[in-house]
């Protein structure tokens, strides 16, 4: 799954708190980024734990979202199963289109059927939020610090973080059945 990091921006949050006649003074201003640099990043968990990071370049489509799962979704399926089985879980993306289901066909790899428009409980959603979390605190300010911050609060992630996600599945499926399909806590 695929998420998008911004680098830190001072209209986050920040407040100005000013007496009156301090309006333009330089020491009651702040410069902000507008539109701060940002990275897209692909990763992957299971119960064991995490996989590596993809730091992705321009658009995903199809080809290159198969690079991606040749190049480090087949490496994290290894790292983190081995030899057994796994179900592969990803969002329903344009990306996601038939020519990749053919590729995981190829690859002999069973993908969960998820329905279009229903909630998004994959559980590597909260894993993005504990790594931007992360993120407010060390409050990069280049795209390299970006990069290293993300990559560290990954590594930070531990597989009894994962486990837990995981292990909470059928808790969220039968809240979203209990709500009829609408908001739960998850």
């Amino acid at each position: 799954m695929k998420a998008n990091f911004a680098c830190h921006s001072e209209n986050q949050g920040a407040r100005v708190w000013r007496k009156t006649g301090e309006k333009e003074m330089p020491k009651c201003l702040k410069s902000s980024v507008k539109y701060p640099q940002s990275v897209m990043v692909w990763g992957a968990m299971s119960a064991a734990g995490v996989g590596p990071l993809c730091f992705i370049k321009g658009r995903v489509n199809a080809a290159s979202y198969q690079e991606i799962l040749e190049h480090f979704m087949l490496p994290s399926a290894e790292k983190l199963y081995g030899d057994e089985d796994f179900v592969f879980q990803h969002d329903l993306a344009p990306a996601h289109s038939a020519k990749t289901t053919e590729w995981f066909t190829d690859h002999g790899i069973t993908v969960l059927n998820w329905p279009a428009n229903s909630p998004d409980l994959n559980p590597i959603e909260n894993l993005w939020d504990i790594v931007k979390r992360k993120l407010r605190d060390a409050r990069p300010n280049t795209l390299d610090e970006l990069k290293a911050a993300i990559e560290a609060s990954w590594a930070s992630i531990t597989p009894q973080q994962c486990h837990r996600l995981i292990a909470s599945m059928p808790r969220r499926i039968e809240a979203v059945i209990s709500a009829k399909g609408f908001p739960t806590k998850y």
